[in-house]
């Protein structure tokens, strides 16, 4: 793609739908996909309900972690590890989808790995403290694998809506989030005050979507076996901005994920208010995330919208952790709105610092893997910090660091500019 096309496609749908291009697709096998049919909302269909199971496994563990911790005697270190553990394997089981989907083909490698995401869940209910970890572990691993095919999928089947499609896809992510926050807690009452029912729940609609997911993995033809190389991208201080831009704001949803709910009950809240406060706040990320890339995509560069949006995610997470707590649902909705544009503008800068799709998409893989493996040490590093101190305080000195980290490396990545990358068909 040359880079007048880029830079005409101003569009946050546009921008999107470059980013998520495939690594391996052949460009004129991609421009000539046919329109979706019936059996493409089906498949559509399918993607939702797959993505619905993306967080879940991350964000039900943050309303329990307290009682997890004292049934099973963890400290604070080895519940920041267990809040870690997974968001360190989405970076590092990620390079792995494009080499299983090459062999088997996406469609049967999303069935497979719902599998072993639905075995993680329930695995980690079981077992005691080594399945708690065990199942920790496949669990991210897994959604680090289906969180890199689906894309593909979307922009291969779907290349005249990928834009649009992915927003959808977006949307799921948050609303399963939301709902394994919110319901928890309520889940494990119901039963006794049982947190491993209240964990193992979410079996069940990983195993629905595998219901709905078959039929796609016996009529799915897999993805396109066109390999692109890039050369000079892991050199290029750009790339590096971005990417460290992509892990150190990332690294503050999954330490609210982690640790909100625990910091909230802390403070005087229930298990119960503190699960529906992160609910809602990350419900919010719905209208940032899709609003985010359209306002900074109208001006020169990217640079004033991310220090909008980080400070929004600042002022949020201070204000939960040392605001008085009857303007708490004020400070969640505003943390919200901060997280859901930090997160889609660092998708959307991966493209716009590309000169092409196959740059953008390795760049992508490079974002993520390597960011996803900084962000793990932000949940860690705050278990570390309370176990240290018996407190909440002074984490409020990471979300500084971390967010200070942001903004810099953001400023950079934000420029207009283009990483110095080659791409050639091998």
């Amino acid at each position: 793609m040359a880079d007048s096309t880029l830079q005409r496609s101003t569009a946050p749908g546009h921008e999107l739908d470059e980013l998520l291009i495939d690594a391996e697709a052949d460009d004129d096998q991609v421009q000539h996909t046919p329109a979706p049919t019936q059996r493409s909302w089906l498949l559509l269909l399918g993607l939702v309900l797959v993505a619905l199971n993306l967080r879940p496994a991350l964000s039900s563990m943050a309303p329990l972690l307290g009682e997890v911790s004292r049934s099973l005697g963890l400290s604070a270190s080895a519940a920041g590890l267990l809040t870690t553990l997974p968001v360190l394997c989405l970076g590092l089981f990620a390079p792995l989808a494009p080499r299983l989907a090459r062999r088997f083909g996406a469609e049967r490698v999303v069935l497979a790995i719902l599998l072993t995401l639905a075995l993680g869940i329930i695995l980690r209910s079981l077992l005691g403290v080594a399945g708690l970890f065990a199942g920790s572990l496949l669990a991210g691993a897994s959604i680090g694998v289906i969180g890199v095919l689906l894309p593909g999928i979307v922009k291969r089947d779907f290349p005249r809506h990928a834009g649009i499609l992915m927003g959808v896809y977006t949307m799921a992510l948050c609303l399963g989030a939301a709902l394994a926050a919110g319901t928890t807690v309520p889940v494990s009452r119901y039963f006794d005050d049982s947190w491993a029912i209240g964990l193992g729940v979410w079996m069940l609609p990983a195993l629905l979507a595998m219901l709905f997911w078959a039929p796609q993995a016996r009529h799915g033809h897999g993805m396109h076996k066109v390999a692109y190389r890039v050369r000079g991208l892991w050199r290029d201080p750009l790339a590096w901005q971005v990417t460290l831009y992509m892990g150190l704001q990332s690294s503050l949803p999954y330490i609210v994920f982690g640790w909100l709910p625990s910091i909230l009950i802390g403070r005087g809240l229930s298990p119960t208010e503190a699960g529906l406060v992160l609910s809602g706040s990350v419900i919010v990320q719905l209208l940032s995330s899709l609003g985010a890339p359209w306002v900074a995509t109208r001006g020169k560069d990217q640079r004033l919208t991310i220090v909008v949006v980080m400070l929004a995610t600042l002022a949020g997470l201070f204000g939960c952790l040392y605001a008085p707590l009857g303007g708490l649902w004020g400070w969640a909705v505003l943390l919200g709105l901060g997280q859901g544009g930090t997160f889609a503008l660092a998708l959307t800068l991966i493209v716009l610092r590309s000169k092409d799709a196959h740059v953008a998409s390795n760049l992508s893989s490079m974002a993520q893997g390597v960011g996803y493996t900084l962000a793990s040490m932000g949940p860690f590093a705050v278990g570390l910090v309370h176990d240290l101190t018996d407190g909440w305080a002074a984490v409020g000195w990471i979300f500084a660091a971390v967010g200070a980290g942001a903004l810099v490396f953001g400023m950079k990545a934000g420029r207009a500019l283009h990483v110095q990358a080659v791409s050639e068909r091998v």
